[in-house]
């Protein structure tokens, strides 16, 4: 009988994943090819807590040595993980994976972390009024100095792109770095024994795999040609005339203002954007912030010319992407029948929005007199069943009203507000950076659909009317005021942080809105 090296030592894995994206398939998957390949194997799971503040873990060791080798031996394996004696970490998720690094379970010394990039925003984060996101490259450093080694790519994209769950993905990627004495064949195996969607998870497999076997190859490699291959299929583009740091955020940007409604619309954007970029160019000939307001601008100039309307929803709705989405995500099979029912309940603005301004004056001031009167703000409940064809018809015809949505009174109304921010913060350009910088950064209230979008305009526009003003100060004064009452404006929906800071900064608050009073009858006994 071969003599067991009494120090050799099991392998360890620690998974994290989060609910519904298979961690307990993964381990099952695993554990199987261990035996299948003649290895002893052990796993073990902790569930997670509820509203996205935890992964489930699963833990699971493998022993190095086939069972063939170790006769009547029998290892011994652990419980729980052991915090600095962690082989690896996988993980489905970028915060989970810096939550694991922060609890002391990897070592700098022996772990191997390979996580996705992608991001499963907390409730936390959902529910902040403003940008509530963690800061990403604060979370890739806190695992980068955690581990040995690190591999981070999107999991989740390959597989959405595969049709898969990601548990399908992080099992390809353990067994491309080859931390089990596994060979590929012993996991493709096992993978293909499962029912429904094997071909799916084969393909999500091989191309994690795939990723895991060419991640050895230098970066400066990689990048140097990728470089050779963007140089030598460069064509002339619209684009060539704007500097490379913003081209992304432009490109992004361009893409949604263009598919929003047209390509003339993307025209708008980027002779908007020239405008912007000049004005920095100016102010800022050096090119010493590398021209961050244009590509502030680009961000929220984009995001605001394709604001939410009733059509922009129907055309949402409508898409096959969307259908093909809800049937993965509902898991339902080619061969089931699946209902689909969308619930509305536009009121008057959303009806005003695509009529003539002069219509829509009257019927939201009509509108106006029902509340003060004590009634209800009109509303038109809508159900539709987009798996019908009657339904799926009301919604494309809808959405084919954004060749005529350029007539109505709330893109008339948007474009007027949008010019006047656009000249605010080119004059604050011209005037001082900072100052124009501030302005674009403004361009972060406007968010959201209904009331909070209004506020968001007429809190940006009683900055602009204000703090921005010459008479308020000298530029950097001016600059510094915006900041503070930006920040003020993004903690709370209410706007009290804005108005408290707005009085301390000597500026007026913003002004108290009538709002009915409306009186209940007392039931009767």
């Amino acid at each position: 009988m071969q003599q067991i090296n009494s120090h050799t030592q099991p392998i360890s894995l620690l998974i994290c994943a989060l609910g519904g994206e298979g961690g307990g398939v993964l381990t099952q998957w695993l554990v199987e090819v261990a035996h299948t390949a003649g290895y002893a194997a052990q796993s073990t799971s902790i569930p997670g807590v509820a509203q996205r503040t935890g992964a489930t873990t699963y833990f699971i060791e493998v022993y190095p040595l086939p069972l063939a080798e170790l006769g009547v031996r029998k290892p011994v394996f652990s419980l729980n993980p052991i915090p600095g004696a962690l082989d690896a970490v996988i993980s489905s998720e970028l915060l989970e994976t810096a939550r694991c690094a922060s609890n002391g379970l990897p070592s700098p010394e022996r772990t191997l972390i390979i996580s996705s990039n992608a991001r499963t925003l907390t409730t936390t984060e959902r529910s902040a009024i403003g940008d509530g996101r963690l800061d990403t490259a604060a979370l890739l450093q806190i695992v980068q100095s955690a581990c040995r080694a690190h591999h981070v790519f999107d999991m989740q994209a390959i597989a959405h792109q595969h049709g898969t769950i990601v548990s399908a993905v992080m099992l390809g990627a353990i067994a491309g770095c080859g931390l089990f004495p596994f060979p590929k064949d012993a996991y493709l195996k096992v993978v293909k024994q499962g029912g429904r969607g094997v071909a799916a998870s084969v393909a999500g497999f091989e191309a994690a795999w795939q990723f895991m076997q060419q991640a050895s190859v230098p970066l400066n490699q990689v990048q140097q040609l990728v470089r050779d291959i963007a140089t030598a299929s460069a064509a002339p583009s619209k684009f060539d005339h704007y500097p490379i740091e913003i081209h992304t955020m432009l490109k992004l940007a361009h893409a949604r203002v263009s598919e929003y409604q047209n390509a003339a619309y993307g025209e708008v954007y980027l002779s908007r954007m020239a405008h912007v970029l000049k004005a920095e160019q100016q102010a800022d000939s050096a090119a010493s912030h590398a021209y961050a307001a244009t590509n502030e601008m680009a961000r929220w100039m984009g995001l605001w010319m394709a604001f939410d309307d009733i059509i922009r929803v129907a055309e949402l709705k409508s898409r096959a992407s969307r259908s093909s989405r809800v049937r993965q995500e509902s898991k339902a099979q080619a061969t089931d029948l699946l209902k689909v029912f969308d619930h509305f309940k536009p009121g008057m603005p959303e009806f005003a929005a695509l009529l003539p301004l002069s219509i829509a004056k009257y019927l939201l001031a009509w509108d106006r007199k029902r509340v003060q009167r004590g009634a209800e703000p009109f509303a038109l409940p809508l159900k539709l069943g987009s798996h019908t064809v009657m339904g799926m018809l009301a919604l494309r015809s809808l959405a084919a009203l954004k060749h005529v949505r350029k007539y109505g009174s709330r893109y008339r109304e948007e474009q007027a507000l949008i010019t006047q921010w656009v000249d605010a913060v080119i004059a604050g350009l011209q005037e001082d950076w900072q100052l124009g910088y501030e302005l674009a950064l403004c361009g972060r209230l406007i968010k959201g659909y209904g009331t909070t979008n209004l506020r968001g305009k007429e809190n940006l526009l009683h900055v602009m009317h204000h703090l921005a003003h010459p008479a308020f100060g000298i530029a950097t004064a001016r600059a510094a005021a915006i900041r503070l009452a930006r920040d003020a404006a993004l903690q709370d929906e209410a706007g009290s942080a804005l108005d408290q800071t707005l009085i301390k900064l000597g500026a007026p608050a913003r002004p108290v809105k009538e709002q009915p009073i409306r009186w209940i009858p007392r039931p009767k006994n």
